[in-house]
C-alpha cells in the first residue's frame, strides 16, 4: 500500500510516552540526539505531568518523541509515499522529509514554544473540540458565543469535529451554547488560544526563527496545514510555516488531498491515536494505525504491506 506518515501535535502528550522509544536503538538514539539540543533528558521530561503542561516543554518534547517514532519505522522498512503533521507535527514532518535538519528545527520549535507560553500568559485563551457538527455549524457557535472577543475555527479536523479557539470567556459560552444545542465539548490540553489572533503576539519571534532555518527539497511531499494541499518546493514549504502559527489547521482537506494523491494506508508515529481516529473519519473505510510503541510500528507496517 501506498502510505503516508502522520505526526500529532500538542495534546497528544501524556507522562511516559518517550519510555517506548528507548527500548529500540533507532528510537532511543532519536531520544539522545534530541535530549543533546535540549540540554536535558526528553524521556525524563515526559514522565513529568506538571513539566508537560508548559507550552514550552511540551512542544519539543513531542517533537522527540514524533522523530523518534518515525526513526523507529524507517529502521524497520518504512518508505512513506507522503507525510503531514498536525499543527507542531508539521516540524517534524519536514524533519522526516530532510527538509529540515533535526538540530535547528528543534532550536525553531523551542523559540516557537517559548513565544507561544508568553503570548497566553499576556492574553489566556482556550482551544476546546465541538464533537458530532461540521466546521459550518463550529462557525455559527463562532458568531453567536463570540459577543466582541477572540474566538475562531482552529482546527478543521474532520466532517464532524472541529476544533474552537479564543479568549477564555468566549470558550466557555462556546461549549454552552454547545451543549445546548446537544453538542459535546471538549476542553484540550494546551496552554492557550493557538491557531487564533491570540497568538499574533508571538509571530514576530516565531517567523524569526523559520527565517534562520535552511529549507531543503523533501525526500517526499508534506501536506502543510495552512494549505492543506502536497507541497514539495522549499520556498512553499517555508512560507505556508511561516504563517501556520494563526491560520486554521485544515487536517480534513489534508486527508482528502492525500486520499485523491492515492495514499491507502496512514501511520500516526507518536504518542496516542487522536489523527488515527481522524483519518477513519475523513477517509471512511481508510486503513488508519497508531503507532505508540515498536511494535505498534512493526504491526502497521505488516497491516499496511
Amino acid at each position: 500500500m501506498k502510505t503516508a506518515i502522520l505526526f500529532p501535535g500538542q495534546g497528544s502528550q501524556f507522562p511516559g510516552m518517550a519510555d517506548p522509544w528507548e527500548s529500540h536503538p533507532a528510537g532511543k538514539e532519536a531520544l539522545a540526539e534530541c535530549s543533546d539540543v535540549l540540554g536535558y533528558d526528553v524521556a525524563e521530561a515526559a514522565r513529568d505531568d506538571d513539566r508537560l503542561r508548559q507550552t514550552d516543554v511540551v512542544q519539543p518534547v513531542l517533537f522527540a518523541c514524533d522523530l523518534a517514532a518515525f526513526r523507529v519505522a524507517e529502521a524497520e522498512g518504512l518508505e512513506p509515499a507522503m507525510a503531514a503533521g498536525h499543527s507542531l507535527g508539521e516540524f517534524v514532518a519536514l524533519a522526516a522529509a530532510g527538509t529540515l535538519e533535526v538540530g535547528p528545527a528543534l532550536h525553531a520549535v523551542i523559540e516557537r514554544g517559548l513565544a507561544m507560553q508568553e503570548a497566553s500568559d499576556v492574553s489566556p485563551g482556550g482551544m476546546t473540540a465541538l464533537v458530532g457538527i461540521s466546521p459550518e455549524e463550529a462557525a455559527d457557535v463562532c458568531r453567536i458565543a463570540g459577543r466582541g472577543d477572540v474566538l475562531m475555527v482552529a482546527n478543521e479536523n474532520s466532517p464532524k469535529q472541529t476544533v474552537l479557539s479564543g479568549s477564555v470567556a468566549a470558550i466557555e459560552r462556546a461549549e454552552d451554547l454547545a451543549r445546548s444545542r446537544k453538542v459535546k465539548a471538549v476542553r484540550l490540553k494546551v496552554a492557550g488560544a493557538f491557531h487564533s489572533p491570540l497568538m499574533e503576539p508571538a509571530l514576530p519571534r516565531v517567523r524569526a526563527a523559520i527565517a534562520k532555518l535552511d529549507f531543503h527539497e523533501p525526500r517526499f511531499p508534506i501536506v502543510p496545514n495552512a494549505s492543506g494541499k502536497p507541497a514539495d518546493r522549499p520556498a512553499a514549504l517555508r512560507d505556508l510555516l511561516s504563517r501556520h502559527l494563526v491560520s486554521p489547521v485544515r487536517w480534513q482537506r489534508s486527508m482528502t488531498a492525500m486520499a485523491d494523491a492515492g495514499i491507502e494506508a496512514f501511520i500516526e508515529a507518536g504518542p496516542g491515536e487522536v489523527l488515527t481516529k481522524l483519518a477513519k473519519r475523513c477517509i471512511p473505510g481508510a486503513a488508519a494505525f497508531a503507532a505508540g510503541t515498536p511494535e505498534e510500528i512493526n504491526d502497521a507496517l505488516e497491516a499496511a504491506r
